[in-house]
Order: C-alpha cells, then sequence, then structure tokens
C-alpha cells in the first residue's frame, strides 16, 4: 500500500514559479513561438486567408515546395563529439564581407500587405543581425526610404528586368545613387507561375473590399485597421497597380529576358551581381562566365514552374561546375537553422529567407521579425554545437549526406 499524507508548504512552495503577466499583446503571442512553424501558426491566425496563402502558397498542385521541405528532412547529420564546442561562430563571408549569420533576408513583393510595418521594418532587423536585405522590385516601399530607414545595414536590390528596359536602366541607376551594395537579377519569371491559391481567393493588389474580404476582415480586425489607417500600399518601383498579381507580372515583366540582357546589365551595374533563379549548372557557368559574382539556385519558392528541380538535390552539381569562382547562394524550403547548416554542408556559401521572416512579420512585425532571426540563430548555434563544430567555415561534406 502506498502511504499517503498532505504536502507541506516548504515543499510546494519551490514549485510555484509564476511568470510575470505580460501585458503588451505582441510579445505575448511572440513569446509562445520556438520554432518557424509556431510563427508561420500565429501568422495564420493573424491575417486574412488571401494574404497568409500569397505568402505560404506555391504554384499549381505545390509539389515543387513539398519536394524542397522534404530534402531537407532527408539530410542526415554525421556529429563528432568530445570537441569542445561551449563557443561556436556562426558568421560567414558574403561577396567579401562578414555577415554575422549564413543568411540573408530575400526579396519578397508587396511585403506591407503581410504587415503595414513593411520593408523598413525588414531592413531595421537585418541591420541590427549584421546580414543583408534585399528588396524586391515589387516591393511596397520605395528604394531610397529603404536605405533611409536602416543606413548602415547591406542592401541589395532584386531587379525584374520589365519591357521598358529604361525604366530598368532608372531603376539600376537609383539603386547605385541610394548606397546599395548588390543587385539580384531574377531570372525564373519570364512569365507568372499559376499560382492557384491567389486565384482562387480572388488576391488583388492592393486587396479590394468586397463582401467576401469584409467578411474576413471581421475575422481580422487588427490587419483590416492597420491596413486603411496607414498610408495607401506604394510601389517600390512603379506608380501603382489594380488587379492580380499574375496579371502585373505578365503585363510589365520582359518573357524575352536572354543572355545578351545580361551582359548589358553587368556593363551598367559596377558592384556585384547575383544572378537568382539557376536551375541547372549548366546555366550557372554560363552566368559566371558572363561575369556574375554569385548565383542563387532558386525556383522562386516553388512559386513558378511547379515540379522544377529541388535546390538541395542540384547543389552538389553547380558546386562543381562553377567552383569557386562565384558564391553560391541557395533558397526554396528552409524552414529552420538546421535547414540552413545542412545547406552549407552540401556546398552553398549562405542561403535567403524569405516565408521564415514574413511569418515573423505577420505574427509580430518588427519584433516578429527579430524573432525569427533569434530563433534560426539559435538553431544554427545548436547544431553546430550537436555537429561538434566551432564554425560555419569548418563545416564540410563530412558533416552530413543526402539520404535519397
Amino acid at each position: 500500500m502506498v502511504k499517503r499524507r498532505l504536502p507541506r508548504w516548504s515543499e510546494l512552495r519551490p514549485l510555484l514559479r509564476a511568470k510575470p503577466p505580460q501585458f503588451n499583446p505582441t510579445e505575448r503571442r511572440l513569446s509562445t513561438a520556438h520554432s518557424i512553424a509556431d510563427l508561420r501558426a500565429i501568422a495564420r491566425r493573424r491575417t486574412p486567408r488571401a494574404v497568409f496563402d500569397y505568402t505560404d502558397g506555391a504554384a499549381e498542385a505545390e509539389i515543387s515546395l513539398r519536394r524542397a521541405r522534404q530534402a531537407f528532412r532527408n539530410v542526415e547529420f554525421h556529429p563528432s563529439v568530445l570537441r569542445d564546442v561551449s563557443e561556436v561562430d556562426i558568421g560567414t563571408t558574403m561577396l567579401g564581407k562578414r555577415a554575422e549569420l549564413p543568411f540573408s533576408f530575400a526579396p519578397t513583393g508587396f511585403t506591407r500587405m503581410m504587415n503595414h510595418e513593411g520593408e523598413p521594418a525588414v531592413a531595421r532587423v537585418a541591420e541590427r543581425a549584421g546580414i543583408p536585405y534585399a528588396l524586391s522590385t515589387m516591393g511596397t516601399t520605395s528604394i531610397e526610404d529603404v536605405a533611409a530607414a536602416a543606413p548602415t545595414a547591406r542592401k541589395w536590390f532584386q531587379l525584374y528586368l520589365w519591357r521598358d528596359r529604361e525604366a530598368s536602366r532608372e531603376l539600376v541607376q537609383r539603386t547605385q545613387d541610394a548606397g546599395y551594395e548588390a543587385l539580384l537579377l531574377t531570372v525564373d519569371t519570364p512569365v507568372a507561375g499559376a499560382r492557384l491559391r491567389d486565384t482562387r481567393n480572388g488576391l488583388t493588389i492592393p486587396p479590394e473590399l468586397t463582401l467576401k474580404t469584409i467578411a474576413d476582415g471581421a475575422m481580422h480586425p487588427a490587419w483590416w485597421f492597420n491596413l486603411l489607417t496607414t498610408e495607401p500600399l506604394s510601389f517600390a518601383t512603379f506608380s501603382h497597380w489594380s488587379g492580380t498579381v499574375q496579371d502585373l507580372i505578365n503585363a510589365m515583366f520582359d518573357p524575352a529576358l536572354n543572355y545578351a540582357d545580361l551582359e548589358w546589365l553587368r556593363e551598367l551595374w559596377q558592384g556585384p551581381l547575383i544572378i537568382k533563379g539557376i536551375q541547372n549548372a549548366d546555366d550557372a557557368r554560363r552566368v559566371v562566365e558572363l561575369g556574375a559574382d554569385g548565383v542563387v539556385l532558386s525556383n522562386h519558392g516553388g512559386r513558378q514552374l511547379d515540379r522544377a528541380p529541388t535546390m538541395l538535390e542540384l547543389l552538389p552539381a553547380v558546386r562543381d561546375a562553377i567552383g569557386d569562382r562565384a558564391e553560391v547562394l541557395l533558397d526554396t524550403g528552409i524552414a529552420s537553422g538546421a535547414d540552413i547548416v545542412a545547406a552549407i554542408v552540401l556546398g552553398a556559401d549562405s542561403c535567403l529567407i524569405g516565408r521564415a521572416y514574413l511569418y515573423g512579420l505577420m505574427a509580430g512585425g518588427e519584433r516578429g521579425v527579430q524573432k525569427a532571426v533569434d530563433i534560426l540563430r539559435a538553431e544554427i548555434v545548436r547544431t553546430l554545437q550537436l555537429l561538434g563544430v566551432h564554425s560555419i567555415g569548418e563545416l564540410n561534406a563530412s558533416h552530413a549526406t543526402l539520404r535519397r
């Protein structure tokens, strides 16, 4: 028989550790997030369905995005022990300069639609974190205003070449005048991918007030209040648009883009040039021969051609093709710091993250983006320590394999 008794106060007192109340609702929300998946769940509750799906979704059946995430799940790490990992260095070099983390913030379109704080909030977090931030041609804050919001941040500008080449030339000049470090030319968007979530949701830029959106607004009053009581959505590089994202891309982007345009841009832009949207080793080799300083292995987050190559699987072939002649960056499917470490082990110099910080932005504005960085930083540090590695620079092919 178990003999029972009433607990003494001296035994209960050490167990009673009530947390102090958190009165700030944003901090209270973010305190429950311990992973990027947690931020995603908060973002889903906080934003209208059409806005969340624009960020979260991909093209057609979304096969490319699922394959990208599965590839990261298939990575098997090979840890070593007894290595004294009390201190690790997670900084690296990007375009010849130190970055304090092995990732940068990818360009994302219509960022103020996700949260009214928008691109300036993201740029300020990048500035504090010591990493680059890439402003999109489709951004909702001007090149100059982002530069003013984060004057010491490493700023890159992502360029889509428009049908109007003179307008593209003016964008490049504005980028140079505003002191941006690098130019990213995105080459995987000759036409818009079929993003069926957006089509089914009837998403327009800016969102229209219809019976459907008004009903959705009742479920997300804070988002609509912020949208309607701050400056109307304006764009980084053009005056206005009223219609779907797909119509905008097909109207403005140039499907005739070719290697001659890359040569033209290389002559026009004197700083580092990165080509984003590379999906095979031959294209990587060719753009490097034409003067690219870096390539981004990217299928646009699975948002363009469904069933496109999986970047993590493509990575070793591209690394072999270009060697150390240019930097290799990777995006699509990254959902944790361990994913970033895996990409570097398999041959990437660094990564770009997009959805991860957008979930944070939707969950809590600038503080949410900072939370995303804090989560990824902690995961990278922990992964290195558990691998028995002291720095990002020590990572090599012996530390992981991609299981088939």
